[in-house]
């Protein structure tokens, strides 16, 4: 194993990747399902894989994010490849990175160490070009909407209630809120819209949760762009825009099969964010995986309170998968700042943190629970933690039913997270109890209130009448029996992101509602979560170049 590097792209680039073709062979894909995309990427043509049963689906999530990080997609990548080194066939199922983080904080989002996807650079930039065919279907609904409006209105949209916006995957606060068609009569007229990023695109959620071509059309069709004087719903199907939308994602919704450093499977496919939307990689891949392979090894994004709770109650139920077995990835570091500790202060033992911060663990493994799944803590192993503290966090998960296990696959690949696949193969033997968190027949708001006060614990959720209103229309339009999908600040069970720990008895105060009807599902937004994100101070674009030989530097 190569050691001594100095950075994950370093690392990345240490490892001789296998040609596709054999990565597809030791998946036991065809030939003839194989479209390569150079020599290390490949889309698959799904009619070509052969039906099979089912393997186990195997979640990873994790506690709350922190600045300290906390190794979901690294977790992920080295459970995967050591459920492969313990003789159990297993496919890696991960969403594409957005190019806003990217270049915003985290740098790239392939996994780190010994425990990552190739090709690093081409995962992180591009890819296969999936978001650019999203982006673009998403601009072309928009695009047809203002042109109807232009040509004669013969629907009769209401310009004061167009809620179909523009997308771009790219952080940019300045788009927020924009003055569109300024310019004169010949530029349309003028209104007030934004743009959301294109993994909270209602496109991209179609395309996750679509179980093939004619389901992508279909839900493209019933997306709704807006409404007429007399709150008539008008659709992409009304614009007649569906058809060459779906045309933009005919290879898009194919599934990127790529590998990990050991030159296990993965299928990288699909990137709706946890916070703003339901944070799941594609249903077809996912499927896909599950008839390939003894085990799926998947992720949502951020923590189990955003991404693990869409998961099962979003994706799962629209699916119609069971999970076998979640894991909740933790840190020594991340529990410190839920205790209490700055970013600048995490050196050193501090035992009495980890105390105070390891309430936001135990939250979460209650919340898995509540699902029916059994679960697995993964303590990812930093360097400078002490055994003390990681029996703090072992004890904690103990009370409760639950075994925490310390991983070392950052820095030994597979064989450093061995312990813990072979926990998750054990517990995956059990029979299913999953079971979602709401029945479909509530109420859209009771939905709302059932994820603030059993997920989030708090007190209550609350809206302003025309929100209760706005949902009353929708559950009379049909729309009732959709799931939720709540978007709020990923960093606290609250809608306040510096409050830390597990807390209790806090009001979620629903601001703004959405329909994504083609998704199936009704979006709420919460606090003062934004759906298309700002760069930071020190965005990660100021590290990431070209060198002298022309390759890429500064990911991670």
């Amino acid at each position: 194993m190569v050691t001594g590097l100095s950075s994950d792209l370093d690392i990345a680039r240490s490892v001789t990747p296998l040609p596709i073709m054999d990565v597809a062979a030791r998946a036991g894909i065809p030939p003839e399902a194989v479209e390569p995309y150079g020599r290390g990427k490949a889309k698959l043509d799904l009619s070509a894989i052969p039906d099979a049963p089912d393997g186990k689906l195997i979640l990873v999530t994790a506690v709350n994010p922190t600045p300290a990080g906390e190794g979901k997609t690294t977790t992920s990548v080295g459970l995967a490849d050591a459920l492969n080194r313990i003789g159990k066939r297993t496919m890696l199922c991960l969403r594409e990175p957005s190019l806003g983080p990217c270049f915003g904080i985290k740098g790239g989002a392939t996994g780190g160490g010994h425990a990552q996807v190739i090709p690093m650079e081409d995962i992180n930039l591009h890819f296969t070009g999936d978001f650019h065919a999203i982006t673009a279907a998403h601009n072309l609904l928009a695009a047809m909407v203002d042109n109807h409006i232009h040509w004669g209105n013969a629907l009769g949209l209401d310009v004061r209630r167009i809620v179909w916006r523009r997308a771009l995957d790219m952080n940019d606060r300045a788009l927020r809120g924009i003055v569109q068609s300024l310019g004169g009569v010949t530029n349309g007229f003028p209104r007030e819209s934004g743009f959301d990023i294109t993994v909270a695109s209602e496109v991209m959620a179609i395309l996750c949760l679509a179980s093939d071509v004619e389901d992508l059309e279909a839900r493209l069709a019933r997306i709704v762009v807006g409404y007429t004087r007399d709150r008539r719903p008008v659709t992409a199907r009304d614009l007649k825009a569906d058809g060459a939308m779906a045309a933009l994602l005919k290879d898009a919704i194919k599934p990127n099969l790529v590998q990990t450093l050991e030159g296990n499977p993965a299928l990288i496919h699909g990137g709706p964010f946890a916070n703003i939307a339901h944070g799941c990689n594609s249903v077809i891949a996912t499927r896909a995986g599950l008839k390939l392979a003894d085990y799926v090894v998947t992720e949502a994004g951020f923590g189990a309170d955003l991404g693990a709770e869409k998961f099962f109650d979003i994706k799962c139920r629209q699916a119609g998968l069971t999970p076998a077995a979640a894991v909740i990835v933790a840190t020594v570091r991340a529990l410190k700042m839920n205790g209490g500790v700055a970013k600048a202060d995490l050196a050193g033992e501090n035992v009495a943190a980890v105390k105070r911060g390891v309430v936001n663990l135990v939250r979460h493994i209650e919340n898995v629970r509540q699902f029916g799944v059994p679960v697995v803590v993964a303590v990812n192993h930093f360097a400078g933690d002490s055994d003390a503290e990681f029996v703090v966090i072992a004890e904690a998960a103990e009370a409760h039913g639950v075994r925490a296990i310390s991983c070392r696959h950052w820095a030994e690949g597979g064989a450093g997270a061995e312990e813990l696949a072979h926990a998750i193969a054990e517990l995956a033997e059990a029979p299913s109890q999953f079971a979602p968190l709401y029945d479909d027949d509530l109420s859209l708001f009771a939905k709302i209130e059932a994820v603030a006060t059993r997920i989030y614990r708090a007190e209550r959720a609350v809206a302003e009448p025309h929100i209760h209103a706005q949902l009353a229309r929708w559950e009379a339009a049909g729309h009732g029996a959709l799931p939720v999908c709540i978007a709020k600040t990923p960093y606290s069970f609250s809608t306040d992101p510096a409050v830390l720990g597990a807390p209790t008895g806090h009001v979620v105060d629903v601001r703004e509602v959405r329909l994504a009807a083609g998704a199936g599902f009704v979006v709420a937004i919460c606090g003062e979560v934004q759906t298309m994100p700002g760069l930071p101070r020190v965005p990660a674009a100021e590290h990431i170049r070209l060198d002298a030989d022309g390759l890429v530097q500064g990911l991670s």
